[in-house]
């Protein structure tokens, strides 16, 4: 491939990466909208205990029994409001209170089972609450309905179960405890803990004078909860091995199709017709080889290219420029250290190779600067220069000689146009060791093979689904 066509697959790839790059951001932007929603519906679910709570005279019950009520609104909003900032849809929320009698044997439904609430002050007095309602509803506490009690009491007597030391609780208490206990589960069939369950409440949180605090609470976690996924929502749709290697596929498959192309239209001018069957042996060797060649390139490019665009934050026309300005300084870096060009040529024909990049980027990271157009030419000769010695691999006599020169097109700039190069440089900067890269595609083809082979295996890349030689290319192509 010429000098001057190593940008046609490079930008090719680079609107391919744009297009993976672009999908993945607007996947993410629609992950976070979904996410601020569910938040949204997660609050919601809290405020309708806020107008519940915030009605008193509407709560059952006197005084010193309200908080009953209370403890059923807090049970189901709470849980709703978690279920709802997971991205469960509004139809399919756990808890149900609307469609439950407000004086039935059930308080409400969790998940589509009746749950009874019991909130009484003193473990053993709960016990007893539960013990009643068994004996007044035959079936409940039997049929997979169960009961709630404060996550606080229940912690309490399943201390006792185990036989743990528990304070400030006399024997006869710890006696009358397990004696309940014991009678749940021999008149329902079940464990304790199936019969009754704790609620997310403490009896002291849905009292009167501390819910509002409570809410207060569960409010805060659900913000800091919801920061949480929010950022890892961010995390996932980050840039990953997995990408990387579809970008590395589509350039293989982009650059192989370009160099094919591009073979079969030189055969044409000399007089040969694909289709009309005249190429022979030799031309179809040819075109193979160049054509595995053109797609190696590619996918180590769109790897680049990749790299760039995700790790080192630059724009993928850039992205793009600069990585075909590395492959065309090496190849002029080869050709002057085999005495094929001189040192004048290398410099010329360099800063030409880089111009494109010096162009590219100085549109991407000048922004708003206007630039004279009597020194633009003096910009992109700094930016190329900068570039041609930051890509080659010379000899630092040489290095020297075209730093003169950027001092010379530096010179020669105004104050804002020098602060729009100095943000460019800093574009260049940034790449570190991206930018020094061996990209001597002549001499260690085989060598760029086997070492992205090895990349995709160590990544645990399916056997099946990678390109080892001219046929599976030729499989990928086709399928």
């Amino acid at each position: 491939m010429k000098l001057k066509d190593y940008n046609i697959p490079d930008q090719a790839s680079g609107a391919l990466v744009n297009f993976i790059n672009k999908a993945r951001e607007q996947s993410m932007l629609d992950s976070l909208s979904d996410q601020d929603k569910a938040f949204v519906l997660a609050s919601e679910q809290i405020e309708k205990v806020r107008n519940f709570v915030g009605e008193p005279s509407a709560i059952l019950g006197s005084e010193a029994t309200k908080h009953g009520e209370i403890a059923e609104q807090v049970e189901v909003g709470i849980r709703n409001a978690k279920a709802a900032l997971q991205g469960v849809d509004p139809s399919r929320l756990p808890g149900d209170i609307e469609s439950v009698a407000r004086t039935g044997p059930a308080d409400y439904l969790i998940n589509n089972i009746e749950v009874q609430s019991k909130f009484i002050n003193g473990a053993n007095n709960n016990l007893n609450h539960v013990i009643d309602h068994m004996n007044k509803y035959g079936n409940f506490g039997r049929d997979g309905s169960y009961y709630h009690i404060p996550k606080d009491t229940h912690e309490l007597i399943n201390k006792i179960i185990s036989g743990e030391n528990v304070d400030g609780v006399s024997q006869r208490t710890i006696n009358a405890i397990k004696e309940k206990v014991h009678e749940i589960e021999q008149t329902t069939g079940q464990s304790f803990n199936t019969v009754v369950q704790p609620g997310v409440s403490t009896y002291a949180e849905v009292q009167q004078g501390t819910v509002n605090d409570t809410l207060n609470r569960h409010e805060s976690d659900l913000s800091s909860e919801n920061e949480k996924i929010k950022s890892e929502i961010e995390t996932d749709h980050g840039p990953t091995i997995i990408e990387l290697g579809k970008a590395s596929a589509i350039g293989a498959a982009v650059g192989g199709s370009i160099v094919f192309a591009t073979g079969v239209y030189s055969k044409y001018k000399e007089g040969k017709n694909i289709f009309a069957g005249d190429f022979d042996t030799e031309d179809w060797k040819e075109i193979g080889l160049d054509t595995a060649k053109g797609a190696t390139i590619g996918a180590i490019s769109s790897a680049s290219i990749y790299a760039l665009t995700n790790y080192a934050a630059m724009s993928a026309p850039f992205a793009s420029s600069v990585v075909s300005a590395v492959k065309g300084v090496g190849s002029l870096t080869k050709q002057y250290n085999m005495g094929n060009i001189s040192k004048e040529e290398f410099l010329n024909l360099g800063m030409l190779v880089c111009a494109e990049s010096a162009i590219v980027g100085l549109f991407t990271a000048a922004g708003q600067t206007l630039i004279p157009i009597p020194i633009v030419g003096a910009v992109i000769g700094s930016i190329a220069g900068k570039m041609l010695v930051e890509f080659t691999g010379s000899s630092q006599a040489l290095k020297e000689e075209m730093n003169e020169k950027v001092a010379r097109y530096t010179a020669k700039l105004d104050v804002a146009s020098k602060q729009a190069l100095t943000r460019i440089s800093a574009e260049f900067d940034r790449l570190g060791e991206l930018t020094k890269a061996a990209f001597d595609f002549e001499n260690n083809l085989r060598g760029a093979v086997e070492s992205s082979i090895l990349l995709a295996e160590h990544y645990g890349v399916e056997d099946s689904k990678i390109i080892r030689n001219t046929n599976d290319l030729d499989n990928f192509m086709l399928s």
